[in-house]
């Protein structure tokens, strides 16, 4: 497997396998607000129109949301997506670079919110909104 170059502070995330491996690879670095989840387009990512197929945005977007909830208390916090909404505002090509910085907008006992953006450079190619199921023990 070819490795895939991340920018400078940028490391692998390291999930655990699954379907993360084949959405991905991940990446995490710092943002302004917090962490924050990039990939690299690879050729497995297109669509017939050669830019980044949604369901890889959309599912760059859950990652990126339940990350920032999961990462936000010590032990991490569970989560399972209950609603996840992306609004597509452009596209990403083969090797480009894409960042997903998320907020967490608000955390109760039994729900969290985050939002956020996809970016691709200084454009942003989604916006992104979920509600996640906590599950406490």
């Amino acid at each position: 497997m070819t490795e895939i170059a991340a920018p400078p502070g940028f490391k692998s995330a390291g999930f655990s396998p699954g379907f993360l491996d084949r959405g991905g690879p991940y990446f995490l670095g710092k943002g302004l607000e917090g962490t924050i989840v990039g990939m690299r387009v690879e050729e497995g990512h297109l669509n017939y129109q050669d830019v980044a197929h949604g369901g890889v945005l959309t599912t760059l977007a859950d990652v990126a949301l339940s990350f920032v909830l999961f990462a936000s208390e010590k032990p991490p916090l569970p989560v399972a997506t209950a609603t996840l909404t992306v609004n597509f505002l452009g596209g990403a090509r083969l090797g480009d670079w894409l960042e997903a910085e998320a907020r967490i907008d608000r955390i109760g006992k039994r729900l969290g919110y985050a939002s956020g953006t996809i970016r691709c450079g200084d454009t942003v190619v989604a916006t992104m909104s979920g509600v996640f199921s906590i599950l406490r023990r």
